[in-house]
């Protein structure tokens, strides 16, 4: 007779979560670790009395966190994902209402990005004994309608738990999507208020599982095949990084492979720091926040292999800058991986490396006849590589301005650097939307895996702070630094407040240039007069636009704070910031105008074909000349 134990549909539910462990490594032997690290919890009317008595009996082995916002608290969970390199994540409980729909935002960024993380937001009544219920939001046409299903379009796998046993099927094929490197994403399982509650006679060896384990995709012989005839014959190779190297914790085997067939490298966004920034084949970042030695050879390149990524308008230039080169794509995803038009490697991206360079080996795995790149090409990637350095280090080591001169981004990412001068690899930077994005992808120096973490898939002003705490949580012995733009800071940064609560240390740097000066520079590039970005271009009452005091109001929330007036004191700051042992805020007022004038390429930003203004006019002729440069996408 099978065995059972009688629970409410929350109490299985959090119970099975906090069954769940996994390798801390893929080595054999390795500990287990928890799979799930903890819950994000806001509690409400919709899930206060159902999960929020469930996670309270399972507290030691499945802790709850308290956040101040919803969507920052799922942005906090879906960065310790990523800084797990997919293999631990979180879940994130909310009432039903603006508790749920504030998580929209947040599925939409894990989407984008292709992490996961479970969200399990209250739900109306299915008895509808009390409709309608607080917060309820009642359609006139479709009874079945809650606030949740916003969620259905960004979540990866979606379900409304409207019996107790239905977690039997819905909480594996949750588990798959979360765990599966095709479909990983954000998934959303509803819970109705009522159902929450509800009991039913579980069996006991549903919460027993075994050890989750991650699968690697091999490459199909045929694609690989395929790929090392177009490899032989290329004469200008260039390796585009993703973030699928990272996840697949494939970067040796990038170095093995750009190392013994000689093919230089250059990084995505979410790629970044999957090769060291110093390795001679690095070119750095590539895009329309490329370094100019990246896209020099992406424009000359015949074949790129384009690995782990989504090759989004910031890779390709809008499909501009490598139009000419036939596309390798390695990719667990043959959605990703089909939108080259080129040749698709399905598979892991270790996996699919190790195999393609045993594929060019003439006399076996161990041979040293291995196709190389030509000489030519390998020496120009080498000097490229090398001068592209040298530019880093001119930019981000001016410290002395002119009277009257801010300082600008690039600047105040050298002073970051120079102050982990004894720990360059122990850092971890953090940052979203924004001009320093930009400016990171080219100028930071990422000296080993995971130590450079940038949202810029959904590019979602908000997330820094609140994906900092993440990060610290998923690596508590790494100094995490936020670097986070005024406008961003004053979107979301009630975590804050969280990170000092939970004895999380961030050391959060504020750029402070009055405004959103990123899109104020693209606004005038497309032609358009200054408008409603910086503050001075906004409009205002009779008291004209305050002046905020970042560091007082990081004060206010628990933090240390003060201002840097130059790159000088933001040295001695971030000293200071090191040495405490609480989350640390310096704010610097930033120069809205410069930004690196080194590397990049065309971005399709769509100007008026009609305008009344000789700019708007001169943008529109300058837009339709790249729009010849551009590759279909299809």
């Amino acid at each position: 007779m099978t065995r059972t134990v009688r629970l409410t549909a929350a109490q299985a539910l959090v119970r099975y979560l906090a069954a769940l462990h996994t390798r801390a490594d893929e080595a054999e032997g390795a500990p287990l670790v928890p799979l799930f690290g903890g819950v994000f919890a806001i509690f409400g009317h919709g899930n206060v009395a159902g999960i929020g008595e469930a996670l309270y009996q399972h507290r030691d082995t499945l802790p709850t966190y308290r956040a101040h916002n919803e969507q920052a608290m799922a942005h906090a969970a879906i960065a310790f994902a990523k800084a797990h390199m997919r293999r631990r994540m979180m879940a994130c409980s909310t009432s039903i209402g603006p508790g749920a729909t504030n998580l929209v935002t947040a599925a939409a960024l894990a989407h984008v990005n292709r992490l996961p993380v479970l969200l399990l937001p209250g739900d109306t009544f299915v008895s509808r004994a009390p409709d309608p219920v607080l917060q309820q939001i009642e359609d006139f046409h479709d009874a079945t309608i809650s606030a949740n299903d916003c969620l259905k379009p960004v979540s990866r796998y979606f379900d409304r738990i409207v019996a107790p046993e239905q977690l039997l099927s819905a909480l594996p094929r949750a588990l798959r999507v979360l765990t599966d490197p095709t479909l990983c994403g954000p998934v959303t399982l509803a819970l109705p208020q009522d159902v929450q509650t509800h009991a039913y006679d579980y069996p006991a060896d549903f919460f027993e599982p075994g050890a989750v384990t991650f699968r690697a995709l091999p490459a199909a012989p045929d694609q690989l095949a395929s790929a090392a005839q177009a490899l032989r014959v290329a004469r200008r190779p260039l390796i585009v990084a993703g973030g699928g190297v990272l996840y697949a914790k494939a970067c040796a085997a990038l170095r093995a492979f750009c190392e013994r067939h000689r093919v230089p490298v250059c990084e995505s966004q979410a790629g970044k720091s999957a090769l060291a920034w110093d390795h001679p084949l690095q070119l750095g970042s590539v895009g329309v926040t490329g370094s100019s030695a990246a896209n020099a050879l992406a424009r000359d390149a015949d074949v790129v292999i384009a690995i782990g990524t989504r090759l989004q308008d910031f890779t390709t230039g809008s499909h501009s800058l490598f139009p000419q080169a036939r596309v390798i794509s390695i990719n667990v995803n043959g959605f990703d991986a089909d939108k080259a038009a080129g040749i698709e490697l399905l598979a892991d991206a270790r996996l699919a490396l190790e195999a393609l360079s045993r594929a060019l080996c003439d006399g076996g795995a161990d041979s040293g006849a291995a196709w190389q790149s030509p000489a030519a090409w390998h020496d120009r990637a080498h000097a490229a590589a090398y001068g592209w350095r040298a530019t880093v280090a001119g930019i981000t080591g001016r410290r002395e301005m002119a009277p009257g001169e801010l300082p600008y981004d690039g600047e105040v990412i050298g002073a970051v650097q120079r102050s982990h001068a004894d720990s360059p690899s122990h850092d971890i930077v953090v940052c979203a939307a924004g001009t320093l994005p930009a400016e990171l992808h080219k100028l930071w120096r990422a000296a080993r895996p995971g130590g450079y973490h940038m949202e810029y898939g959904y590019s979602c002003m908000g997330y820094e702070i609140a994906g900092g705490l993440g990060v610290k949580m998923a690596q508590p012995d790494h100094e995490v630094i936020v670097m986070v733009g005024d406008g961003s800071y004053l979107m979301m940064n009630s975590e804050i407040a969280t990170s000092v609560m939970l004895g999380m240390k961030l050391i959060v740097v504020v750029l402070d240039n009055r405004g959103y000066a990123c899109i104020n520079r693209l606004q005038q590039a497309c032609g358009s007069a200054p408008f409603n970005n910086l503050l001075d271009d906004c409009l205002q009452g009779p008291l004209g636009a305050p002046r905020i005091d970042f560091a007082a109001h990081a004060r206010s929330l628990g933090a240390h704070a003060e201002h840097a007036a130059d790159v000088t004191e933001l040295e001695a700051a971030l000293q200071r910031a090191r040495a405490a042992a609480r989350t640390y805020v310096i704010c610097i007022d930033t120069d809205p105008a410069r930004t690196t004038a080194e590397g990049g390429c065309w971005w399709e930003v769509a100007v008026p074909e009609v305008s009344p203004r000789d700019e708007v006019r001169i943008a529109r002729a300058a837009y339709e000349q790249h729009k010849q440069l551009q590759k279909s996408p299809l």
